[in-house]
């Protein structure tokens, strides 16, 4: 054995001479204390401790030491990541001892946890598919558990936990514990491991200003942002709307919404709750969760304009390259910053994650104001484990949610039909009563939404092109990427496109310029998919939409006549000659039609949407379509066992269906300095920040045609770039053969 006691960890010190090693004992009980620390904010500590102190034990073994120390005294830097190809497993010895000393009861809960955090939660068996990776199969292989050194075996035995923290209720309440204590010790393990393995990353770490400090800030930017502005009809209602948000900062936690017309000023209004919301309730952090990375861009920059360039962190990649070295693994975001500004797709995926990358952060959700704006684009096939996972954050983990749209979603709980629909509880609006929004959105209108005289006509892009050439200034939305790309072809030279085979980088410096024109009030038309929609400040006289959901169609609207700087801004809807994708966007649409037929009330106005949204979850064919709440609840399955299927049910939740796409970095302005950054050094966090604003997702059989072309190449493990700037246009973005799209495909 190298050095005194025995070893969990390794390294060089500049790829030359090795340092002292990390023992065993100096890295279970660091971790232990973090993830006490972790777990004690929703009443665990003691089972965050007992899962540190165990989640190496079975490192603790000889064989294990002598695989690490080879006789010819090399070390292996990597050894402990088990999930790497030929690596000597550890964590599901710690596992089987847990259970052995507590029982199944206590024992089995605490498996879970160890034996996943390299590999990520395991499902229990192979019933799903899960085979040798599944607990069941992993405990069986455990032959050598007496050859433990007893030291680590009693340190584990006395810290037992005395019971759980409360009595669980059926669905998902017992899954969602489980996985907040694996993040717990997969965060805990990180930081003491980077504390050892590269220190100058831990003393970079929190340094932060507090949500009181923050507060602060926010007021004095508010104050220089009303003596500064014009006083006008909208800004009056804006500022009348942040104070409201500031006063109903004081209601008890729980979850609210905020329903104020587009173009009312959510972004301040809701930063301003949260804020003094975090602050009166001594909340650590505000996450705002966007649907779409091109109003995060935007967002996340006003928030740092108020609030400081440091004091905001955005994560939105959808590049996972943990595991790819030791380095890029510590280097996966713990949500350790005030002010987190994530998408839906990393927000929800990460609540039902089996990942230790992805799962990490879940912890630092506790004790948190979670803003989810445009709350209506929450995907309805998966609306049920969200919405019960929702209540569950509120109810034990200090969570305050708020619900920030123009289309405020029908999710509060109520009888459909006769039948209950399980949604969230207490929902408490922060513009008042429903009289009150009313009057709030009727004080705000700014345009007239025009249908067409016959909802069955379909227009051709022909047609539409020649009624927006009329145009100096107009926006038309569509529904799909391949709708949007032939439209353009058909209008004036100048004409600017915005869609997501266009990075975030380019989408950006493409909008500003956009503003900008109409701020000038020069020529400026348009053609966008709807990423346009949610959240994008641009304020043109006319817009143009396909016919869509109902909230789709409101949400074009506040792209029109937004400051009110008009008498009153016209929205033109059309039947576009391509089908509205399948599936619920074209339920949406079919709903949208069927109220403008009946014609029995005004559909454009606030009382519409909660019709329009129970209309439509009637409509979906399922609100769990990948059965979530069956894979996750013990007692739907074998309860004796304890028996959840992780893994499966995160294979399974997939906003996007991640195995069917491929994120590609693109060289467009420094994205290729970037890339060959990324060749040269390796993943890091800030550099994979930086590429963030530089990556496309395409399909697999896209991928495998810029593939064959030799478009694109891999500059690391499973990580691709274009290989030279002829596949990229400054006009419409990625390259890709149009014969490769299928129309029934939705990616905006």
């Amino acid at each position: 054995m190298v050095g005194q006691g025995l070893i969990a960890h390794v390294r060089k010190e500049n790829d030359e001479s090795w340092v002292p090693p990390h023992t065993l004992t100096e890295h279970i009980t660091g971790t232990a204390r973090l993830a006490e620390s972790f777990a004690e904010k929703f009443g665990s500590g003691t089972w965050g401790r007992v899962i540190g102190l165990a989640h190496d034990a079975g490192k603790g073994r000889l064989v294990w030491q002598q695989y690490l120390c080879a006789k010819s005294g090399y070390y292996d830097e990597e050894a402990h990541l088990e999930n790497k190809h030929g690596k000597m497993p550890h964590a599901i010895h710690g596992a089987e001892l847990t259970e052995q000393l507590f029982g199944k009861e206590f024992g089995r809960i605490m498996a879970y946890c160890i034996a996943g955090h390299h590999a990520g939660l395991p499902d229990w068996s192979s019933a799903e598919g899960a085979g040798q990776t599944s607990l069941q199969f992993q405990k069986g292989q455990v032959k050598d558990i007496n050859a433990i050194e007893r030291q680590f075996v009693d340190t584990i035995r006395q810290a037992k936990p005395a019971s759980p923290p409360r009595r669980f209720s059926r669905g998902l309440d017992l899954s969602l514990w489980i996985r907040m204590l694996f993040s717990c010790l997969v965060d805990a393990d990180f930081l003491d491991t980077e504390q050892y393995m590269d220190s100058d990353k831990t003393r970079n770490r929190g340094d932060y200003c507090s949500i009181s400090e923050l507060l602060e800030r926010f007021n004095m930017y508010s104050k220089k942002l009303d003596n500064k502005a014009e006083d006008t009809k909208v800004n009056r209602i804006r500022r009348d709307i942040r104070n409201k948000c500031v006063r109903m900062a004081k209601e008890k936690q729980g979850v609210f919404s905020l329903s104020v017309p587009t173009g009312g000023g959510k972004t301040l209004s809701s930063l301003a709750f949260a804020l003094e919301h975090a602050n009166i309730y001594n909340l650590k952090r505000v996450i705002y969760v966007i649907p779409y990375t091109s109003i995060i861009e935007q967002n996340a920059n006003v928030f740092r304009d108020v609030l400081g360039e440091d004091q905001v962190v955005e994560h939105h990649s959808s590049l996972d390259v943990d595991d790819i070295t030791p380095q890029s693994r510590l280097a996966s975001e713990n949500w350790d910053a005030p002010i987190i500004v994530t998408t839906s797709v990393q927000f929800f995926e990460s609540l039902f994650a089996a990942k230790s990358s992805r799962c990490r952060k879940l912890h630092n959700i506790v004790g948190s104001v979670i803003v989810l704006d445009e709350a209506q684009l929450v995907p309805v096939d998966f609306l049920t484990p969200i919405l019960e996972t929702m209540q569950l954050l509120v109810d034990h983990y200090q969570v305050s949610f708020v619900l920030s749209t123009a289309t405020q979603p029908a999710f509060k709980e109520r009888m459909v039909d006769g039948q209950f629909f399980k949604g969230l509880k207490d929902v408490k609006e922060i513009m008042g009563s429903e009289s009150e929004v009313t009057a709030l959105y009727q004080s705000l209108i700014r345009n007239r939404i025009q249908f067409p005289s016959d909802m069955q006509s379909v227009s051709t892009w022909e047609e539409i092109a020649e009624e927006l050439g009329q145009y100096e200034q107009v926006l038309c939305v569509v529904s799909d990427r391949k709708s949007c790309r032939e439209l353009h072809k058909l209008m004036p030279v100048g004409t600017y496109h915005l869609s997501a085979l266009m990075c975030g980088q380019h989408r950006s410096e493409i909008i500003e310029e956009i503003k900008d024109k109409l701020r000038k009030k020069q020529s400026v038309r348009v053609i966008s998919t709807q990423l346009v929609e949610a959240g994008v400040d641009l304020d043109f006289p006319a817009v143009y939409r396909a016919l869509a959901g109902l909230d789709s169609i409101a949400q074009a609207a506040g792209r029109c006549n937004r400051e009110g700087k008009r008498d009153m801004g016209q929205v033109i809807v059309f039947n576009s000659p391509r089908k509205v994708p399948n599936g619920i966007l074209r339920k949406a649409a079919d709903t949208t039609r069927g109220m403008v037929l009946a014609n029995d009330m005004d559909i454009t106005g606030y009382e519409s949407f909660e019709r329009y949204f129970a209309e439509l979850y009637w409509k979906a064919n399922s609100l769990d379509k990948e059965k979530i709440m069956t894979l996750l609840n013990p007692s739907e399955n074998d309860p004796k066992e304890c028996s959840i299927y992780f893994r499966t049910a995160a294979n399974k939740f997939k906003f996007i269906d991640d195995g069917q796409q491929k994120t590609i970095f693109v060289r467009y302005g420094k994205g290729g300095e970037y890339i060959d950054l990324l060749r040269s050094k390796g993943p890091d966090r800030w550099l994979l920040r930086k590429l963030q604003r530089y990556t496309v997702n395409v399909y697999d059989n896209e991928f495998s045609e810029l593939t064959r072309r030799g478009a694109i190449e891999e500059i690391f493990p499973q990580v691709f770039a274009t290989s030279s700037n002829l596949s990229y246009s400054e006009e419409i973005g990625l390259l890709i053969d149009e014969d490769l799209y299928d129309p029934e495909k939705y990616m905006i």
